[in-house]
């Protein structure tokens, strides 16, 4: 079984980073998120930055619709209680996962939200932006009917199981086999926020066995938040197209836009570069797109589209 911290297949529209904390669990109806809440029996989870890969992979089965708020804002909690209400009225047709961003900002990070509550739906790992704001709960029903339209267009009409079968999707995950020891070192580093920690464990492991592609995959994505933490996407932008021909201000925001789940922005900007630069410019925007291929995973539709594109711009 493989432990990469995520596959493009699992997450294909947002690039969600947070995974990288822990392997992927085996995905059941009702697995998506490490603990249940109590009253919501599966149909209302909990998301951590540890489980967010599995929630999202589950809406390749079912519409899943989140919602990012803080326990020190009143009014968000008071809005995830609404969205649960409505969760519990439509019977399993989606599955809610709310998360405390105050608890895992990994994930706050990766979606780039400035502030709480929002609100996102995945149909087969696809992000629907929803809400910004509390919205009421008439409008919360209306929007979630159009969810489930589009799901059903795209063949997601699966129902979220509850009862038993959530104890059993436990259990496997429990059963799950350890990491080799310095993918956990890594694993255990970035759970620490540590993340040259664990970039130095997946050089050690690429040493070991320069062939393990996991380590690569892992050492890719910690370097992608290692060089978008702390960066100020507006200020990026708008130094990106002040300096068209900046290579460094280019890929810069090229990590935000990929970090956010714009891939196809992310690659075409660097192919754009390509075609403006020359040299010793033009070699480094190319390198860079081809670490973001590895960040993706080579085997993405959207990585062959871009390979393509670079050919036809390099030549």
């Amino acid at each position: 079984m493989s432990h990469q911290p995520f596959t493009a297949a699992a997450l294909r529209g947002a690039v969600d980073l947070s995974s990288l904390k822990r392997p992927a669990q085996p995905a059941g109806p009702a697995s998506a998120g490490a603990s249940t809440s109590a009253d919501g029996a599966g149909l209302v989870i909990e998301g951590t930055d540890a489980s967010i890969r599995d929630v999202i992979a589950a809406s390749d089965r079912h519409p899943v619709v989140m919602v990012l708020w803080s326990p020190r804002l009143q009014e968000s909690a008071d809005f995830v209680t609404t969205l649960g209400s409505v969760a519990r009225r439509y019977a399993g047709r989606f599955q809610l996962v709310t998360v405390d961003v105050d608890a895992n900002p990994t994930i706050l990070q990766a979606f780039q939200v400035q502030a709480v509550p929002v609100s996102f739906a995945f149909v087969q790992s696809q992000p629907v932006p929803l809400f910004e704001g509390v919205q009421p709960e008439a409008q919360v029903t209306a929007v979630i009917d159009q969810v489930l339209q589009l799901a059903a267009q795209h063949g997601v009409t699966g129902t979220v199981t509850v009862g038993d079968d959530v104890e059993a999707s436990a259990d496997e995950a429990e059963q799950e086999q350890p990491l080799p020891p310095l993918h956990q070192k890594a694993f255990d580093a970035i759970e620490a926020g540590d993340l040259d920690g664990a970039a130095s464990a997946y050089r050690e492991a690429l040493v070991q066995s320069p062939a393990d592609t996991d380590a690569k995959l892992g050492l890719a994505q910690v370097g992608l938040l290692q060089r978008t933490q702390g960066a100020d996407l507006q200020a990026a932008r708008a130094a990106a197209a002040a300096a068209p021909t900046d290579v460094d201000a280019q890929i810069l925001v090229a990590d935000l836009d990929l970090l956010g789940g714009h891939v196809e922005d992310a690659f075409m900007r660097l192919i754009d570069t390509v075609r403006v630069t020359a040299d010793a410019d033009r070699n480094k925007a190319r390198e860079h797109l081809v670490e973001l291929f590895e960040v993706i995973g080579v085997t993405d539709e959207r990585v062959a589209k871009a390979r393509k594109s670079l050919m036809s711009a390099l030549f």
